[in-house]
């Protein structure tokens, strides 16, 4: 059998507050611009930078809360987010009758990375569409907090069992390490 992915990762701030709408069937969507900047050192040594504007929606997966409820409640202009989801394009009409294309962003996980002032209202902490993974599958490096452990599993705030250990391990001469 034939596999394939379709996915994006992005890390980028809000371009503007999220509009909100509900469809005839009571769904509610949420769309907002999401912005990635890239830098580098052009040939005479002066630095560039470009900015990419990506187009995100979310849906609520169910009737009720969902995850576009939570972007309508959290999620303002400036915060900075950690998006992942799948690319779609798609064509529609517009009003003089061009065919018009779009690249969207189909949010299935968020993260909001800001602090305090951002909107946020609070630190970092994860939010997916229901029917997802496990946290413990998705915590990559981004979704880890200050002490290196996960937003939110257990030990990642009293210390105990977590990765803060860790580093004190590696310095250690007397280790079982094979190489």
């Amino acid at each position: 059998m034939s596999r394939s992915l379709n996915k994006a990762s992005l890390i980028g701030n809000v371009g503007q507050d999220p509009e909100i709408r509900t469809t005839n069937n009571g769904s509610r969507v949420a769309t907002f611009s999401l912005a990635t900047s890239r830098s580098w050192n052009g040939p005479s040594g002066d630095k560039q930078e470009k900015t990419e504007w990506h187009k995100c929606v979310v849906w609520n997966a169910q009737r009720g809360s969902g995850l576009a409820d939570v972007v309508e409640k959290y999620v303002r202009k400036g915060e900075k987010l950690y998006v992942e989801g799948r690319i779609e394009y798609r064509q529609f009409q517009d009003k003089e009758g061009q065919t018009r294309y779009v690249t969207e962003i189909n949010v299935r996980e968020l993260m909001l990375l800001g602090g305090r002032g951002g909107g946020s209202g609070g630190g970092e902490g994860e939010i997916s569409a229901p029917r997802s993974r496990p946290a413990a599958a998705r915590s990559g490096a981004a979704a880890r907090g200050p002490s290196g452990a996960a937003p939110g599993a257990p030990g990642a705030e009293a210390g105990g069992e977590d990765f803060e250990d860790f580093p004190t391990a590696l310095a250690e001469e007397d280790d079982d390490l094979p190489f």
